[in-house]
């Protein structure tokens, strides 16, 4: 079973608004937060956000280098993921595989995929937990 994840940030207070909206969409709760910052779970399970140093900043992030590629969620309805993207889009969220929603990710996968303040591809895809 997975603990936590912990992802560095480039501006934790960008991250921190993303976060926070998504989040509340998925039924996350706030868990943590400290001066470099914050977390969220859902049941026994969190995710960290951190400030990165400065110092590492000059090397940017890209999910096609060997580490994390993306992070994917799931929602019970079909609805919920069709709601989340009109609010993706109206927040001037880049929206990934538009063109081929909700099956980019294949015939039988509906999802919705965009990507957070450091172009970290997120995936929320309806999950039929009936």
């Amino acid at each position: 079973m997975l603990h936590h994840i912990e992802i560095n940030v480039s501006n934790l207070a960008k991250s921190r608004l993303f976060y926070d909206r998504l989040f509340a969409d998925l039924g996350y709760e706030r868990y943590q937060e400290w001066e470099a910052g914050f977390s969220y779970r859902y049941k026994s399970t969190y995710l960290v956000f951190v400030q990165t140093e400065e110092v590492y900043q000059e090397a940017p992030y890209h999910r096609k280098q060997t580490g994390l590629n993306h992070l994917a969620f799931c929602l019970p309805t079909r609805e919920q993921v069709d709601a989340l993207r009109e609010r993706l889009r109206a927040d001037g969220v880049p929206l990934l595989y538009d063109g081929s929603y909700p099956y980019a990710g294949g015939a039988n996968h509906y999802a919705v995929f965009f990507e957070d303040p450091d172009m970290i591809k997120i995936e929320v895809v309806w999950e039929d937990l009936g």
